[in-house]
C-alpha cells in the first residue's frame, strides 16, 4: 500500500459525527449533538492532520558480516516524516536468529528516536535479515501509510571460535621462518650446544666464557625456527544431531566446523600456513596460506559449508604436496570411504590427526527401536575403523577445546626425529 489511506478510527469518528449531528438536527435531540461532540474534535483534527507527502521508506543493517553470538541492528530511514507521528516495524521469524524485541515487532513516536530491531545469529551461515513489514501513522492515528514490506538482508555467518590454545610443536615443520624448533641447525633462538669456532661463524656467536676456559673459540649453536604447513579436512558430507546454535546442544557439522575454524585460528596466530579442504555437496579446497585475511577467508569458507545426503565420501584426499605438512581429519568418521581415503593419506608420509567430532549422543529412550538398534551398529562399526586408524600409527582424539592435540602433537614431533629405514 503505497498512499495514505484513513485509518478505521478515523472513518467510525466521521460516521458517528454524522450520525450524531443529523440526529440531532432531524430529531431536535441535543443530546445527541453533545454525544457527537468529542466525534467531531477527532474527525476534524484527523482530517486536518492527513500528511502531503508519500515518504520513501528504506532499512540498512550494522553489519552485513558476524559471528556467531554477535548482534547487528537494523535501523529504519525514511526521507521525509513530516506529518508522521508513530512508526510500527514488525519483523518476520527466521531459523537461528534471535532478535529483539522476542516477539519481532516494536513502535515508537517520531519526537524520539525510530525504533531499532536488534538481530543476533546462533549458528554459522547464511541467514537472512530484516524481512518486515513498516507502519507510519499520522497524528491522532487519523491516516496510515503500509503497511510496506521490506526486502530482506543477507548476513553471513562466521563460526565461533571455540576456546583453543596449544603449546606443542607442529612435527616436521618445512617453512622459511616461525616459532617451531626445526631438526636442523640454523639462525635460531633454540640453544642446541656448543662447538669450536669454524670459518664463516659469526662473531656474535662466540662463548666467551668457554672460550677462555680452553683457549680456543667456541660458538653457540641454535636451531632453525621454521613454519609448518597445516591441513584442515573438514567433513561435511552428514550432520549428525539436531543444531540448537551457541545456547543448545551441537550437531555434528557444528563441532566440526567450530573445531575447524579455532585450529585455523591458533596456527595462523602462531605464523603457520594454513589450508583447507571442505568434503561437502560443493566441495572446496584452499591452498595454503597465512595472514588475517587468510583466516577471514578461512572462516568465510566455512560458513558457507552445505551438507547433502547424496554427496559420497572421496576415495583418495588430493591436497597436493603433502610431505612435512600436518593434517587434521576433523570429521566423524562413519563413512568407510573417507576413512579408506585418511589411511592412503597416512601412508603418503604425512602427520595424520583424525579428530573425532561426533560428541556425546545420548540414546534414546527406547533402546530397542529400530533407530535406536541402527544408531548401535553404527557406532560399532565406526569403532572398528578408529581401531584399524590407530593400528595404523594415525592418532584419533576427540574434540575436548583447549589442549586437544598437545599429547598427540608431542607424540608425532618425537616419532618425527626416529631415523627411518626405506627400503630400495
Amino acid at each position: 500500500m503505497k498512499a495514505w489511506r484513513p485509518t478505521p478510527s478515523l472513518v467510525r469518528a466521521c460516521l458517528i459525527t454524522l450520525v450524531g449531528l443529523a440526529g440531532g438536527v432531524v430529531a431536535g435531540l441535543d443530546v445527541m449533538v453533545v454525544l457527537a461532540a468529542p466525534f467531531v474534535l477527532l474527525a476534524v483534527t484527523g482530517l486536518v492532520g492527513r500528511p502531503r507527502h508519500g515518504p520513501v521508506i528504506r532499512t540498512q543493517i550494522d553489519h552485513h558480516r558476524l559471528h556467531e553470538g554477535q548482534g547487528a541492528s537494523s535501523r529504519l530511514v525514511v526521507d521525509d516524516l513530516a506529518g508522521v507521528e508513530h512508526v510500527t516495524r514488525v519483523a518476520a521469524p527466521a531459523p537461528h536468529v534471535a532478535t529483539r524485541p522476542a516477539h519481532g515487532a516494536v513502535g515508537a513516536l517520531v519526537d524520539r528516536d525510530l525504533p531499532v530491531l536488534e538481530f543476533s545469529p546462533r549458528r554459522w551461515g547464511r541467514r537472512v535479515i530484516g524481512a518486515e513489514r513498516v507502519v507510519l501513522t499520522s497524528a491522532w492515528g487519523g491516516w496510515r501509510w503500509g503497511p510496506v514490506d521490506m526486502p530482506e538482508h543477507g548476513l553471513s555467518v562466521l563460526p565461533q571460535m571455540a576456546p583453543y590454545d596449544s603449546r606443542a610443536e607442529v612435527p616436521q615443520p618445512d617453512g622459511l621462518v616461525g616459532r617451531h624448533r626445526s631438526r636442523r641447525l640454523g639462525s635460531g633462538t633454540e640453544f642446541e650446544g656448543i662447538r669450536q669456532f669454524a670459518a664463516g661463524d659469526r662473531l656474535k656467536r662466540i662463548n666467551w666464557p668457554v672460550s677462555l676456559r680452553t683457549g680456543d673459540l667456541h660458538v653457540v649453536t641454535t636451531r632453525a625456527e621454521q613454519d609448518a604447513g597445516v591441513w584442515l579436512v573438514v567433513d561435511g558430507l552428514r550432520d549428525i544431531g539436531v543444531s540448537g546454535g551457541i545456547d543448545g546442544a551441537s550437531s555434528s557439522l557444528d563441532l566440526t566446523v567450530r573445531a575447524a575454524a579455532a585450529l585455523a585460528e591458533h596456527h595462523i596466530r602462531t605464523g603457520d600456513r594454513v589450508g583447507l579442504l571442505v568434503l561437502a555437496s560443493d566441495p572446496v579446497r584452499v591452498r595454503l596460506g597465512t595472514g588475517a585475511r587468510h583466516l577471514q577467508r578461512l572462516h568465510g569458507t566455512l560458513a558457507r559449508v552445505r551438507t547433502d545426503m547424496r554427496s559420497a565420501a572421496p576415495e583418495r584426499l588430493d591436497l597436493g604436496s603433502t610431505a612435512g605438512s600436518v593434517v587434521h581429519v576433523l570429521s566423524p568418521m562413519l563413512f568407510t570411504p573417507l576413512v579408506t581415503a585418511t589411511a592412503s593419506l597416512q601412508r603418503q608420509g604425512a602427520s595424520v590427526v583424525v579428530i573425532d567430532t561426533l560428541g556425546e549422543r545420548e540414546p534414546g529412550p527406547d533402546r530397542l527401536a529400530l533407530s535406536a538398534l541402527a544408531a548401535r551398529m553404527q557406532k560399532i562399526e565406526r569403532d572398528d575403523r578408529l581401531q584399524q586408524l590407530a593400528a595404523l600409527g594415525c592418532p584419533v582424539v576427540p574434540w575436548r577445546g583447549p589442549g586437544t592435540l598437545d599429547t598427540v602433537l608431542h607424540q608425532l614431533a618425537r616419532r618425527a626425529q626416529v631415523p627411518k629405514v626405506r627400503a630400495r
